[in-house]
């Protein structure tokens, strides 16, 4: 296991001069305090005789928890120490993307497909079970929206987007700030104008994006996701995702700025979002070879959009007449032509297709074997580890292009639920159940609006606590379990955004990425999943993902809470013990956790 030591407090004068240490410091109050530019406080800084505005103590000043590099074992014990804390060069990591294991992979991956850049999870035995650390000097996030344009630094500290992609204005260096002028690849003078020309391109000249009918993006290879930050000025929202490659934590720096995002990876297998679930799937420069394989991604496109969607194509082939790119445009028409996919402009280096309607055309086309229809199968089930299929999906959702736009949206009944027993008074009512217990939570963190920017629902079911949240400025990353029946399509037909999701895994994200994690009757349902899926595990993982100072609302069985109060200090988190009501007006137990601000000195 390797050598272990005491991690102690200690104040910031008791380590001037010192060359090396190890410590563990709990930071109790924030770095971020007033305007952006405000002078921060000293790294390390003793806040015991301070009175925080939350509700939460401070706890004990001397911490037994070491830091050791270790991995999960069976029987799963974590020492009465408390759990240890992983080596400082851990500090980005993620178990399901981490180059190390995949390295060894890569004999048995089809790197002509890229298959190692999607999700590639360790057995238990070789994931690391012991806290993520902050890397040196972290500071509290910036706030929304000031973090739009600006995030600090040291936060993320790799200079290799600022090097190759500063003159397509991805990011620059501007003091102990990284800045973000909002350009990109194909729109370097600023996303604002390249929204406005695609806004122009589908409704030929006479109006905007939310005029042409999209409410819901999924932007492809979304870089630093200026795209999707900008798109919310219009009301858009967009699910954002790049891979883990060569562009240097491009989704590290996204979810930084406050922008939604994930790490995901368009290969061999159907990403995690429900069929019919966006008005326009987006590639600038995306770096997704659309032409290879007999066109079986541009079919997973074809899957994920609505009917009369869009295909926003912004890259060389649309343009170039040099190389081999004349050649790589005429299959993308030949694969487009035979989905019906109708090609409505090609000006300025992009190219905008829109999906039909109907599936006359199409079913024209399997007749005359141009195309082939998928097989009848219950597009309901999640779209988890499902492999790519070359042929096009018919939706059963016949309704999903009569949507109202935001914000009539939000309170959409799919009839797909109907599958899962829940009528539309049920709907209602979860509705307004969540309306009541959102106004509950801010009242016990006692925080401000703008204090919590990234939020995910662990097991969102309805998406009622996201719709709750609608006037917040926050986006919320809505996951289903895809254990469980899928609501997800219903949570995308409400205008909002998710993933499905195994809890028995690491989700496809950085450290540190969100301020409130809300887990209803979660961890109850992954109770007798055996090894790898324990409270425990699953406990890590929120921790993991979750920033300094953030919140974990758990709401479950009183079992289970009793068992997380008894573990939270462990893991050191702050937990405090309140009662509501459920849906049927009867006591409930919901905990509010902390994470505290600790830091490997």
């Amino acid at each position: 296991m390797g050598t272990t030591e005491f991690l102690t407090w200690a104040k910031p004068e008791s380590i001037k001069g010192q060359t090396i240490m190890v410590g563990l410091f709990i930071m109790a109050a924030s770095f971020y305090a007033g305007t952006l530019f405000a002078n921060n406080p000293p790294l390390l800084q003793d806040f015991s005789n301070s009175s925080p505005s939350h509700n939460f103590s401070l706890g004990s000043s001397r911490f037994t928890n070491r830091v050791a590099l270790t991995y999960r074992r069976t029987p799963l014990i974590i020492p009465q120490s408390g759990m240890y804390v992983c080596p400082l060069n851990c500090n980005e990591y993620i178990p399901c993307h981490d180059p190390t294991y995949i390295k060894q992979l890569l004999p048995t991956l089809d790197a002509s497909r890229k298959e190692e850049l999607e999700r590639h999870c360790p057995p238990p035995e070789k994931r690391l079970f012991c806290l993520v650390p902050p890397p040196m000097d972290y500071k509290i996030p910036i706030r929304w929206p000031v973090s739009r344009d600006y995030v600090w630094r040291s936060n993320v500290n790799h200079t290799h987007l600022a090097e190759v992609k500063g003159g397509q204005n991805w990011v620059h260096e501007k003091d102990d700030l990284w800045w973000f002028p909002g350009g990109g690849t194909h729109f370097k003078h600023g996303a604002s104008e390249y929204i406005e020309r695609l806004g122009n391109m589908t409704t030929n000249e006479t109006g905007d994006l939310r005029s042409a009918g999209v409410f819901q993006v999924l932007d492809v290879g979304c870089g630093v996701a200026s795209f999707g930050a900008y798109l919310l000025q219009l009301g858009i929202q967009t699910m954002s995702f790049a891979p883990k490659d060569g562009h240097e934590n491009q989704i590290q720096f996204a979810l930084e700025r406050g922008i939604g995002t994930m790490i995901a990876a368009i290969s061999t297998k159907q990403l995690p979002y429900p069929t019919s679930s966006f008005e326009m799937v987006h590639c600038s420069r995306c770096r997704v070879d659309w032409h290879e394989n007999d066109g079986i991604l541009l079919r997973e496109v074809d899957r994920l959009l609505r009917p009369n969607g869009y295909f926003v194509y912004s890259a060389p082939p649309a343009y170039r007449q040099d190389k081999d790119f004349p050649i790589i445009w005429d299959k993308l028409v030949n694969i487009t032509t035979a989905m019906c996919w109708k090609l409505i402009a090609k000006k300025v280096q992009t190219a905008i297709w829109v999906k039909p309607g109907d599936q006359s055309c199409v079913q024209q086309n399997a007749e005359k074997n141009l195309v082939k229809i998928c097989d009848a199968t219950d597009i309901s089930k999640p779209s988890w580890y499902t492999p790519l299929r070359n042929c096009v999906t018919f939706s059963e959702q016949t309704n999903v292009n009569k949507l109202p736009p935001p914000p009539e949206r939000m309170s959409v009944y799919s009839e797909s639920l109907s599958k899962s027993g829940i009528n539309q008074e049920q709907f209602a009512a979860d509705t307004l159940f969540w309306q009541n217990q959102v106004q509950k939570y801010w009242m016990l963190m006692n925080v401000t609006q703008t204090e919590i920017r990234n939020v995910m629902d662990m097991n969102a079911h309805l998406g009622g606590f996201a719709a709750s949240l609608r006037t917040y400025p926050v986006w919320v990353m809505n996951v289903v379990p895809s254990t469980i029946d899928n609501t997800l399509s219903a949570i995308y037909n409400r205008g909002l955004l998710g993933a499905f999701h195994d809890w028995c895994e690491s989700f496809s994200t950085y450290p540190r990425t969100y301020d409130l994690l809300h887990a209803n009757f979660l961890l109850s349902h992954y109770k007798n999943r055996g090894n790898g899926c324990q409270l425990e595990d699953i406990m890590l993982e929120m921790d993991r993902i979750l920033r300094p100072q953030g919140y974990v609302i758990i709401r479950d069985e009183e079992s289970i809470t009793t068992r997380v109060k008894a573990l939270a200090p462990k893991f050191l988190w702050d937990v405090s013990s309140y009662q509501l009501e459920d849906k049927q007006k009867k006591p409930e137990i919901v905990l509010i956790c902390r994470k505290k601000f600790w830091a490997i000195v």
